[in-house]
């Protein structure tokens, strides 16, 4: 059963950051970009436990969901702290919420990522969201929120390395992935 994306909108009024479009943010300059950039991480890094921070968190996702799908932008994103961190939270974060849309926004960026370098750490990615899948295998719902993240980012590697751009090590894929993919798989 395929679960429906719920449609992302974000409200620009509580975004604790200027809600700048994709034209204004791909003309920033460098010094520019990495105030933004290190803006976002530092309100995904806030550690408040209250109700507002995770609504504040989640419409900060939101934004980035309207964002990463912008290849440029995606391309800046997930060569910048910001990747690392979604992966920190992805692990830490105590709202499920959260961590649903932190998948979805790793997914977007490794959707519509067409440059990918070889300090990205991918494989921390994959092992993580192996962890999340295994540790709640028995909750199809959190499941089908993983799984289109992990995938993405399997694809992106496997196009990357077809394409001969890197290594083999650079971005080596735990066998837990491939197992717990397939146990996916099988058990429907």
């Amino acid at each position: 059963q395929i679960m429906k994306q719920v449609p992302v909108r974000f409200d620009p009024k509580t975004l604790h950051i200027p809600a700048y479009s994709v034209e204004k943010l791909s003309s920033m300059k460098d010094v520019d970009w990495n105030n933004f950039v290190k803006r976002v991480c530092s309100l995904l890094e806030s550690s408040e436990k209250n109700t507002g921070a995770a609504r504040s968190k989640l419409n900060l996702l939101y934004y980035l969901c309207t964002l990463v799908v912008h290849k440029e932008i995606a391309n800046r994103l997930i060569s910048s702290q910001l990747f690392p961190i979604l992966i920190q939270q992805l692990r830490a974060a105590a709202n499920w919420d959260v961590r649903a849309n932190i998948a979805r926004v790793i997914g977007l960026l490794a959707l519509h990522t067409s440059e990918l370098e070889e300090n990205v750490p991918v494989s921390e990615a994959i092992t993580v969201l192996t962890e999340l899948i295994r540790e709640n295998f028995r909750n199809s719902k959190l499941k089908q929120c993983f799984l289109p993240a992990l995938g993405e980012l399997l694809f992106l590697i496997a196009s990357k390395e077809e394409k001969g751009e890197h290594p083999r090590e650079c971005w080596a894929v735990p066998s837990a992935a491939y197992t717990v993919l397939m146990r996916c798989l099988r058990e429907g």
